[in-house]
């Protein structure tokens, strides 16, 4: 009787083994054919990546392949981005069975994306960012319920997102950008309480953004721009503290922005609403939303006076232009005053709306990291504030179509970084200063439609990168000069025309005209 239990003992012992066989060793063939097959549909590989994956070396040493230590199955299979692979995922990757991590992005996989993977029931990341996928997102992804973060951005995807998405509790991320997406976005996306990020920009996306998505209490990042989505915001969006970028450019999308923005959306930093249909003013409450580094209202149908951005201090880029913003009146751009509070301001384009009054001298005050400052077709007035060189970093300068007066002040010869120097249609006289030609690097010029007279400087000759000059429709005079003519331009647009110029012009010119014949 005493060798009963040791006769067990013996037996749960080859059971063991018989087990460990089957699991870790017969599966673990499993994962190496299931790795060669995966290997055979690769047509092209440059770079040698998969040149490891031979009997040289065990499987789970093969370059981009991760096994687990216990039973030495493979959990992730994460191919280097960039690596220049060409080929088909093989169905066979569904015997993987302990795969977690799935990573072929930034290549030039191809065809569908098969539907074994929905036998990858421990898969948790998912990512074939920019390749070549074509046909539709696999509806029986629902299968892998473990998945938290799925990125099929950047292929050529059709069809509808599935429904059956809203089915995984644990998804994190969604990344379905840069396809050509057809369909609604599926209400049933809002079930999905653990989701952090939603990406559907640049597809072909109709309909309107669902109410339940208002139910994402842990949504940080929404981007659906450049689709062809409608009606009207759901207001229970706009409620989620959590938001940090919301993006819905470049749509059909209508409605007002609320009136306590900037209180709701407390942690938001990008804001982008650009080229809707949105109708009225800019809530005074934007300013609360400290953390925005990008506001980008432009393309729209906004009117109303601006307000105060004064604790925006983290603001880089503010664009508004192409609205009805400002009524034409004295005090229209107060609020550029409180862009000096921004630190890290980089652009302003303002071009296209209703500002008038006189440009505030405190734009002098704008951070010197400022680069671009567009206030272009507006009803601006007064003159160009003398501290202008203050802000050196300064690529674009446009004014242009406004009713700004005065001399252009020589002080813009310190914008040493300026290359679009545009303020024609304007009131300015007096001189071009000679000190424009200390502008090195500038490329386009354009002081046409004002009042400026004298000669044409020849300083700017300095301007060797100069491709467009037009000084047109002034009252400038004197003889035009080779020197000026000849520039050392390469790929001149030149127009004098409509001024008083005197004498003949060059044989130079005469012969270039000859030429063009």
């Amino acid at each position: 009787m005493g060798l009963v239990p040791h006769l067990q003992l013996i037996i749960y012992i080859y059971i063991y083994i018989y087990i460990y066989i089957c699991v870790c060793v017969g599966n673990n063939e499993t994962d190496r054919l299931a790795l060669l097959e995966f290997k055979a549909k690769i047509t092209h590989d440059p770079l040698q990546l998969l040149s490891s994956w031979n009997d040289s070396i065990h499987f789970c040493q093969w370059r981009g392949v991760t096994c687990g230590r216990r039973h030495q199955r493979v959990i992730v299979l994460d191919l280097l981005p960039f690596s220049e692979l060409v080929g088909s995922i093989s169905p066979h990757v569904g015997n993987l069975s302990f795969l977690k991590h799935l990573s072929l992005l930034d290549n030039s996989f191809h065809n569908e994306i098969p539907l074994e993977i929905d036998r990858l029931r421990r898969l948790q990341f998912l990512r074939l960012y920019n390749n070549t996928h074509i046909g539709k997102i696999p509806r029986n992804l629902s299968h892998c319920t473990n998945l938290k973060f799925i990125n099929f951005g950047r292929n050529l995807l059709d069809g509808e997102i599935p429904t059956t998405l809203g089915t995984f509790s644990k998804l994190r991320v969604i990344n379905f950008e840069n396809n050509n997406l057809t369909g609604s976005i599926p209400p049933s996306l809002g079930n999905l309480s653990s989701l952090e990020v939603f990406a559907t920009a640049w597809n072909n996306l109709g309909g309107s953004i669902p109410h339940s998505f208002g139910q994402l209490t842990k949504l940080t990042n929404f981007y659906v721009g450049e689709n062809r989505l409608s009606g009207r915001i759901p207001p229970s969006i706009f409620n989620l503290s959590s938001l940090q970028v919301f993006d819905v450019g470049v749509n059909q999308i209508q409605g007002h922005l609320p009136l306590d923005i900037g209180i709701t959306l407390q942690n938001i930093k990008g804001l982008s609403i650009f080229a809707n249909q949105f109708t009225g003013p800019i809530p005074i409450s934007i300013s609360n939303a400290s953390n925005l580094w990008q506001l980008q209202l432009n393309d729209n149908n906004l009117s109303g006076k601006v307000p105060s951005l004064d604790k925006l201090n983290k603001l880089s880029q503010f664009l508004i232009y192409f609205n009805e913003l400002g009524n034409g009146g004295a005090n229209d751009l107060s609020f550029l005053c409180s862009l000096t509070n921004a630190t890290d301001l980089s652009f302003v384009w303002m071009h296209v709306n209703n500002f008038g009054g006189e440009l505030p001298k405190c734009i002098v005050n704008f951070s010197t990291t400022l680069t671009q400052l567009i206030l272009s077709t507006n009803k601006i007035s007064g003159n160009i504030p003398i501290g202008i060189g203050n802000l050196t970093n300064l690529n674009v300068l446009a004014m242009e179509n406004n009713k700004l007066s005065g001399h252009i002040p020589f002080e813009i010869e310190k914008l040493q970084k300026l290359q679009y120097l545009v303020l024609s249609a304007n009131n300015f006289f007096g001189n071009i200063p000679s000190s424009l030609g200390n502008l090195t690097i500038l490329t386009a010029l354009y002081l046409d439609h004002n009042n400026l007279q004298g000669s044409i400087p020849l300083s700017l000759v300095k301007c060797e990168n100069m491709i467009d000059l037009d000084l047109s429709e002034n009252n400038l005079n004197g003889t035009i000069s080779y020197q000026v003519l000849g520039l050392s331009f390469t790929a001149i647009s030149l127009d004098l025309s409509a001024n008083k110029f005197t004498g003949v012009l060059p044989i130079e010119v005469e012969n270039l005209k000859n030429l063009e014949r």
